[in-house]
């Protein structure tokens, strides 16, 4: 599992946590989620996030 990080507000999307208040089960893998999935703090889009190493 890893963790995902939008470059706008520093966001942290962890895999193994999902996103429950949006639906996002536990476990979903960042790929697979929904491409119009928006960060839930800040509104930016999937694609500003990027691998927190």
């Amino acid at each position: 599992m890893r963790k995902w990080r939008c470059r706008y507000c520093s966001h942290v999307y962890d895999e193994a946590v999902g996103d429950p208040d949006s639906g996002i089960a536990p476990g979903t893998r960042f790929e697979d989620l929904p491409d119009n999935w928006m960060c839930p703090e800040c509104g930016a889009a999937k694609a500003d996030y990027e691998p927190d190493e």
